[in-house]
């Protein structure tokens, strides 16, 4: 029972998150992340300047232990000559302190160096992991800079992703129903081409009707009538007649001594 539980809580915990990655604006999530490795970046620097701080207080303390060994070292090889000197005058006292003394430099000159040793080591481990402290926060700062311009990028897509979205739907809507109010291109087409089809329909029915002859015929009467108005104009106004009536009248012509040649057998025979 308790496994059945634990896998249904992963199951809805799955089912939850890929719902939410599905309905979220990518573009807020783009600047979540983004910001999110601002942050580590920050985060590594502040690390990384602890690390380069705890080198430089290393260095520090070294170079100061390294100073005391350096007087401490003077001082013993002094109260060894002082304790010398008095030896030599037959100083017994003075060279026993001027010894006492120079003993304790010199406990004070072994403890110093085991220090500066310690702190050698401490301070070389210090500078490793300042230089790797100093690499990590290069590298993560171009992983930044990559991201940033990534970012920009991913950006430009998104956007064009959208449009792209946008015109599919528009060129969707121009071929697919997209509601009862609203007409496709194709509904509008077929409309005016079942329009146009019964008006040509129409218009042969009308043409080939006895009243469309009558038109015809009188609109031929008006033509002859017409152009016999424009003769009798020109007539009046002393203008010849058109080249095309005297081609006309040639064959009349023509044809009046063929009329007089077959007339003159006849009235031969009858004679």
């Amino acid at each position: 029972m308790l496994n059945t539980l634990k896998r249904w809580w992963k199951y809805m915990g799955a089912k939850l998150s890929s719902s939410f990655n599905e309905k979220a604006d990518p573009k807020i999530q783009l600047e979540q992340a983004i910001t999110e490795a601002q942050d580590q970046h920050r985060r590594l620097k502040e690390q990384a300047a602890n690390v380069i701080a705890n080198q430089k207080t290393t260095e520090m303390q070294l170079n100061a232990k390294l100073e005391d060994l350096t007087k401490v070292n003077t001082n013993a090889r002094q109260a060894i000559l002082m304790a010398d000197e008095a030896t030599k005058k037959g100083d017994a006292a003075r060279a026993t302190e001027m010894t006492a003394a120079a003993e304790s430099f010199a406990n004070r000159l072994i403890a110093l160096e085991a220090e500066v040793e310690s702190l050698k080591a401490l301070s070389l481990q210090s500078a490793q992991a300042s230089d790797q402290a100093k690499a990590a926060v290069a590298q993560n700062s171009a992983m930044l800079q990559k991201k940033l311009s990534e970012k920009q990028k991913l950006l430009s897509q998104l956007d064009q992703a959208k449009m792209q979205e946008q015109l599919n739907t528009t060129l969707a809507s121009l071929s697919e129903t997209v509601g009862q109010d609203v007409p496709t291109l194709n509904e509008v087409r077929s409309k005016i081409e079942q329009r146009y089809a019964k008006a040509s329909a129409a218009g042969e029915l009308e043409g080939s009707g006895v009243e469309a002859k009558m038109l015809e015929v009188e609109h031929a009467a008006m033509n002859v009538e017409a152009q016999a108005r424009l003769e009798q104009i020109r007539s009046q106004m002393g203008i010849s007649t058109a080249p095309e009536a005297e081609v006309a009248a040639a064959p009349t012509a023509a044809t009046e001594p063929a009329s007089t040649t077959e007339a003159a057998p006849s009235e031969g025979a009858a004679g």
